[in-house]
């Protein structure tokens, strides 16, 4: 194994792919202006089998279903044991996907469980916001018997206390971001 390039943006992660072909590429979710997801659509829109392996510190559940959507051969969390990595890398190459049991985990976690609707996930974002239930219906065009409503279906769905409990259950999702 060697290291054919290194890059410190979106922009040089395509150019450097487009110039080496690399079999394996690690990708940082986290990259300045933009995160690795949307590097690995663009990389894979251009060169589908393209394997590229999602190296994060993120082990929120809408980051981890993102990368795996986007085609991330594997999504897997910098504090992996150095050993662990490598053999990860060569099951990558070898054309397997990778997943370990604790990402696993925390995506079945919440397999199944009701998913917000896009209203659902604006009056969540508003909330966040530091919005009264008046101004959400103000800021929406509906009652606020409505709001009221819907703040209801997403604190049910997300298993939250309160309004402020599921805006903490959305973020620490990736639902949500701050």
């Amino acid at each position: 194994m060697f290291l054919v390039a290194h890059t410190s943006n979106a922009a040089e992660a395509v150019a450097e792919f487009r110039r080496h072909r690399p079999d394996v590429i690690l990708m940082d979710l986290r990259l300045p202006g933009t995160n690795g997801t949307d590097v690995l659509f663009a990389i894979r829109g251009e060169f589908p089998r393209a394997r590229i392996m999602m190296l994060t510190t993120s082990d929120s559940d809408g980051n981890i279903q993102r990368a795996l959507r986007a085609g991330a051969s594997a999504y897997i969390l910098k504090s992996m044991p150095k050993n662990d990595l490598l053999s990860v890398i060569r099951s990558v190459h070898a054309g397997r996907r990778h997943i370990p049991a604790d990402v696993a985990a925390r995506l079945a976690e919440h397999l199944g469980d009701d998913d917000l609707t896009t209203r659902e996930l604006e009056v969540l974002r508003l909330i966040r916001d530091g919005y009264r239930n008046k101004q959400i219906a103000d800021q929406l065009s509906i009652s606020e018997t409505t709001v009221n409503f819907h703040i209801k279906n997403l604190v049910d769905k997300l298993q939250a206390n309160d309004r402020t409990h599921a805006v903490t259950i959305a973020l620490r999702r990736g639902l949500l971001q701050i």
